[in-house]
């Protein structure tokens, strides 16, 4: 149970805080007015802002959803909405799945609200260009890889560091048994937030490059089905450039050998699935080539239990270095969620890589430009 503190004057009191916070604890109104022995009503209209909760009731709030009472009085800043957010497996995933992860993203931008007061981030580097056709997406993928450093000939070692170097802040937690793969919210920082429950590092990847995708073609636009498509055709061309993957791809006479592609996805750390959609989409492959390899992935099962040689995991990095470098300068965990008013638990939950990073690899990884501290956090 979260430490009590005095609460401010009730009329203060934020309904829209209460029904984020009961939403992250994936709970209904009524289920909660249980918990806290008040009626369904009583808590629809305090989220209403139609009635104000007793101090006693402020409490038991307080120690059933997990924060601390001065969480819900002050307004909730950034709020994730559906419309403002691109889902992938978004049909698939019940509505309150999608509100439960909306409501960890709209917690997660309050925490890197409280970083970046006291934290130099990296700077957003995301440029908006307008591309609908195949080439102009191919193009315009070409054109992101050249910003950031990346080149066209080479594969990249880790995606989320590329895109979190350009300003993109990455998060990952639980959306529900993979109901939700990834989805992305443009702002003033873009953010991808990805599934932890996604065991294939590779498809992470084209996750993280489908949702940069949609920052950089379709910031402000409003939700289409094409817009999947066109970033499907980013994230391959990003992870995969026509010429250099052209060059080493395979020339089969015959059917596409599956095995004989272990060795490329090793290197350019893309899914076979992925590879093989690339080569039809580049003509590198027939298109009965093309669906005969996709007939002998799933009779291998890899569609199911996933595929062979799988590339390390690649964690986001921005807020456990941010965390690391306050640390340094002595400003604890602990501070940091006494701003918050959070708990443990719900740093956990919300933002459950907050670890100092290990070393990457060699080769492409752009390093980091110095996160500094700008100033204390203040309680």
């Amino acid at each position: 149970m979260p430490p009590m503190t005095l609460t401010p004057d009730r009329s203060s009191f934020c309904g829209d805080r209460l029904r984020v916070a009961r939403v992250f604890n994936g709970l209904s109104q009524a289920e909660l007015g249980a918990r806290i022995e008040v009626t369904h009503a009583s808590i629809s209209q305090v989220e209403n802002g139609l009635r104000f909760p007793s101090d006693t009731v402020v409490e038991r709030l307080s120690a059933t959803l997990g924060f601390a009472p001065g969480f819900f009085f002050s307004p909730v800043k950034s709020e994730f909405r559906e419309e403002e957010c691109h889902f992938r497996r978004r049909k698939t995933a019940p509505v309150t799945v999608r509100s439960r992860v909306l409501s960890t993203g709209t917690l997660f931008v309050e925490l890197l609200d409280v970083l970046e007061r006291s934290v130099n981030l990296p700077a957003y580097n995301v440029p908006t260009i307008r591309a609908g056709a195949p080439e102009e997406i191919e193009v315009a993928a070409e054109k992101v890889r050249q910003l950031w450093g990346l080149g066209t000939n080479a594969p990249i070692k880790n995606v989320a560091r590329a895109l979190e170097r350009a300003g993109i802040v990455i998060a990952r937690f639980e959306a529900s048994a993979g109901k939700i793969d990834a989805f992305s919210r443009h702002g003033a920082r873009g953010i991808i937030v990805l599934n932890t429950d996604k065991e294939s590092i590779s498809r992470a990847r084209f996750d993280k490059s489908h949702e940069a995708a949609h920052l950089v073609l379709h910031a402000g636009l409003d939700h289409s089905e094409e817009q999947e498509s066109q970033a499907d055709r980013f994230a391959s061309a990003f992870l995969m450039p026509r010429r250099a993957f052209a060059a080493e791809f395979p020339r089969f006479t015959g059917p596409v050998r599956l095995e004989s592609l272990i060795p490329l996805k090793e290197r350019w750390r893309a899914s076979i699935a992925a590879m093989v959609r690339r080569a039809h989409d580049l003509r590198l492959i027939s298109a009965a080539q093309y669906q005969a390899a996709y007939k002998q992935y799933s009779a291998r099962g890899w569609a199911r239990a996933g595929e062979p040689a799988e590339p390390p995991d690649e964690a986001p990095e921005v807020v456990p270095l941010a965390f690391s470098v306050l640390e340094q300068q002595g400003v604890s965990k602990a501070e940091v969620l006494r701003k918050l008013a959070w708990t443990p638990r719900i740093l956990s939950r919300v933002a459950p890589d907050v670890l100092p990073p290990e070393e990457p690899e060699g080769g492409n990884i752009i390093p980091f430009p110095q996160i500094k501290t700008r100033r204390r956090i203040r309680p």
